[in-house]
């Protein structure tokens, strides 16, 4: 078992309410869990807030969240900030950030309970939405940062710097910021790098360049970066692909590393990133530049 973590004592099952199978799946979960050990069990929606609220009390030493990627995405930000440890279970499509499939879960919990697994400590990012000398609001990000035109269908500039240092002045529909994690995410579809998720980097990718830079870049875990859009039509920022937050002219959008890890549940050799490469190639032959 993974240093630092504790023996399971309290659980809770979050399943997306959004997924059509998720709330059936995960009584299921629970049934087995109350069957075979005697773990205190909490289901619950990943919507309730009263389940949120006790996720940040620190009342549980697992949460197990039931859906695709986004779901991941959600419970991790209810997770990291607690050093919660976090296990998927796939009703989705593919599912990058998921270990366990819809066919295998009965079978991880003798192996969670014996401690037969590992922790992932996944790198997240910090990102800051300044105007001014005002810092207007702050986030911590599991996927990626992205800065890029709202409603008119134009390019914007958006200039970029590193660690006070000019880097680049882009006309694009955007620019990506992205963890390791966030690699396989938008970036991807972008055609931007592959990071292994050990790795603790920052990747700064462009979407849709015009007439521009539109190569990425790979930053050590130690920059700054900051995006700076210019344009006289709406630019917005949006966090792990959440709602957009509408950016005035001049706003910049400070990214860093973040003092928050979030921990993923492992049962799989180190490989197990490769073979789902290799696995989404096969299932997705025309897709992010796989051929």
């Amino acid at each position: 078992m993974s240093e630092n973590f504790k023996t399971i004592q309290s659980i809770i099952i979050l399943a997306n309410p959004t997924v059509p199978e998720a709330s059936e799946e995960a009584r299921k979960v629970q049934q087995a869990w109350q069957e075979m050990s005697s773990v205190t069990t909490t289901l619950a929606t990943i919507d309730d807030l009263q389940a949120q609220q006790r996720i940040a009390a620190g009342e549980f030493d697992l949460l197990i969240a039931l859906g695709g990627d986004g779901t991941m995405l959600r419970a991790g930000h209810l997770a990291a900030p607690v050093g919660l440890p976090l296990l998927g279970i796939n009703l989705g499509r593919f599912g990058f950030l998921m270990q366990l499939r819809k066919d295998d879960w009965r079978a991880a919990i003798p192996r969670l309970l014996s401690g037969e697994f590992k922790l992932e400590n996944r790198m997240m990012l910090f990102a800051e939405l300044l105007r001014g000398d005002q810092v207007l609001n702050s986030y911590q990000v599991i996927n990626e940062v992205v800065v890029c035109r709202g409603q008119f269908v134009r390019p914007i500039s958006i200039f970029a710097s590193v660690d006070g240092y000019n880097l680049a002045s882009y006309v694009a529909d955007g620019l990506i910021a992205a963890t390791p994690t966030g690699s396989t995410g938008y970036a991807m579809a972008v055609r931007g790098p592959i990071l292994p998720p050990e790795l603790r980097n920052i990747l700064v990718v462009p979407v849709a360049p015009h007439l521009s830079m539109d190569h990425a870049i790979i930053l050590p875990e130690g920059a700054t970066v900051i995006f700076r859009p210019e344009t006289d039509h709406q630019a917005v920022m949006s966090i792990d692909g959440h709602d957009p937050v509408v950016l005035q002219d001049g706003d910049r959008v400070r990214v860093s590393a973040s003092e928050h890890a979030l921990k993923f549940v492992i049962f799989q050799d180190p490989g197990y990133f490769y073979r789902n490469l290799s696995l989404y190639r096969e299932q997705n032959p025309s897709r992010n530049g796989f051929k």
